[in-house]
């Protein structure tokens, strides 16, 4: 396998880059110990309670696009090759190997004797049907552009998949390692919703799902890698942070990531729990509905950008921020520093004069945010500064799961957005968010920008490494003299979990993985 491994890198070499080069929380069972989510004794059954704030939207790697499902999802699937957390390099998980044998052709050798939940095996005809089905128009799937370059896709033998690709693909293997690129069983999609029942080759396997309330897995213990030491993971819905920490400290949680700010100090001063930070893919943004008419103005857009203080704001993050204002950050390819202070500056008074002369005050704001605390905190800081440069500002605040369809319906005038990049793919930032294909889909901004476009594309076709960098900084350069997103703030992937938990690595794209993980005490 490793030898297969290394001769893809030979041969793809200057075809892509392979990887990175530098788009939510469960709960716990009580115990006598305050800090356990599990029973001390040998052999006892150890379980993960996780709390997120909001709800799964979906558990299909397919029909979904969010942080709170993914978190469920990649637990349950998996993909043919994944990124290692600690050099951020590509790596085979169901592929065994894989091979360019040209510019427009890949070839996949699955592992052999891996299984789905329901019994039936992976192979090339269960691939095959997983991205035709995510590709497919009628799907409507939210990240079909992972895929979009794909012209086909040919079972081989039984473990031998063939992709072709319309154009040369630079970050096929990156798309690829997206969790929405995950394989699902074709006998479980045609015999079940696996929005509400899902069926992957993960280390968990699906129970139940409350709806507002958890979703349980349970271990795999057939897994082709081996079954984890957790017999149980809970992803515990508990809408208020502050009862989600008071839960850590009693016992009843005993994991959350995505801490929020103001709870920062809060959860280090907790006896026997760890706090863990690290730089992280993701972005938070500020952006507009282009496809109104006040929107489309430029002088409305850099009213709004000179009024924003970010460096007050990313000051208030106690460090769980990094302030920038491109919109490729330093863990994702394509970032360039000289664009971290490229961005309109905060001028107030120029803010207020445009608002004066253009009577942008007039007609009130529609500023759509979620019900997450970091997002809270962004709308309310902003709302505030708007409202000193007289802008007249409403915030209207939704549940996640009707925040996502809100903001996708363009029902909004702005909104506060973010983006966990996944990938670590600059190409792969603005392609789904930005690029005028995915207008109703994925681009809720509706952003259309034919200039912006061509370059983009450009960076997803091209080949060479040091190109594609000088494409995708052409294209950030764009979207900030366009002021077409306002970066709040880059973010930092954090966990709190209690000493009795181990294992647990965060990956700087905000995903987690617990089939390595143990809660023992």
């Amino acid at each position: 396998m490793k030898k297969h491994w290394v001769v893809l890198f030979v041969i793809v070499g200057l075809l892509f880059l392979a990887a990175c080069s530098k788009s939510t929380i469960p709960e716990g069972a009580e115990s006598a110990d305050a800090n356990s989510g599990s029973s001390g004794s040998e052999g006892a059954e150890q379980e993960i309670i996780y709390a997120s704030t909001s709800d799964a939207v979906g558990l299909s790697p397919t029909l979904t696009n969010d942080s709170v499902s993914s978190n469920v999802i990649t637990q349950v699937y998996e993909t043919l090759v994944e990124r290692n957390p600690e050099t951020m390099e590509l790596e085979p998980k169901l592929a065994e190997s894989v091979e360019a044998t040209d510019e427009l052709t890949w070839v996949f050798k699955l592992k052999d004797g891996i299984k789905f939940h329901d019994g039936t095996p992976l192979n090339a005809e269960a691939v095959k049907y997983s991205f035709e089905k995510l590709i497919d128009p009628a799907t409507a799937a939210p990240r079909a552009s992972l895929l979009e370059p794909v012209d086909t896709i040919t079972a081989v033998d039984d473990l031998t998949v063939e992709i072709k690709t319309k154009y040369p693909y630079g970050p096929m293997l990156a798309a690829l390692s997206h969790v929405n690129a995950s394989i699902i069983s074709p006998t479980a999609d045609e015999n079940q919703d696996l929005m509400k029942d899902p069926v992957g080759t993960g280390p968990f396997k699906f129970v139940s799902w409350t709806t507002g309330d958890q979703v349980v897995l349970e271990k795999n213990e057939d897994y082709w890698g081996g079954a984890p030491e957790l017999d149980k993971v809970t992803f515990k819905v508990v809408p208020e942070i502050s009862t989600a920490i008071s839960m850590l400290q009693t016992g009843e949680v005993n994991f959350l990531d995505a801490l929020p700010t103001e709870q920062i100090s809060r959860i280090e001063s907790i006896e026997n729990i760890e706090v863990t930070k690290k730089e992280a893919t993701s972005m938070n943004y500020l952006t507009f509905n282009f496809s109104k008419e006040r929107n489309q103005n430029p002088d409305f857009r850099k009213a709004i950008a000179s009024a924003i203080d970010r460096d007050a704001f990313v000051e208030k993050l106690e460090g769980l921020g990094v302030r920038s204002d491109s919109i490729l950050g330093p863990q994702v390819f394509g970032y360039d520093p000289a664009l971290d202070k490229a961005g309109t500056a905060y001028d107030p008074e120029a803010a207020k004069k445009l608002v004066e002369e253009n009577g942008f005050g007039d007609e009130p704001i529609k500023l759509l945010t979620a019900n997450r605390e970091n997002f809270i905190l962004m709308a309310e800081i902003v709302q505030s500064q708007l409202t000193e440069a007289g802008f007249n500002v409403e915030i209207e605040m939704l549940e996640w799961a009707t925040f996502l369809e809100t903001a996708r319906a363009g029902e909004f005038d702005m909104t506060f957005l973010s983006w966990a990049n996944v990938t670590s793919d600059g190409s792969e930032m603005f392609y789904p968010n930005f690029h005028s294909d995915n207008i109703g889909t994925s681009n809720r901004a509706q952003y259309n920008n034919a200039e912006f476009d061509k370059v983009v594309e450009e960076s997803r076709t091209t080949i060479e490494p040091e190109e594609r960098e000088k494409l995708l900084n052409e294209a950030n350069k764009m979207m900030l003299d366009d002021n077409a997103a306002i970066v709040m703030y880059h973010g930092m992937t954090t966990s709190a979990t209690p000493n009795s938990v181990e294992g647990l690595k965060l990956d700087p794209n905000g995903i987690w993985y617990l089939n390595k993980v143990t809660n023992k005490q």
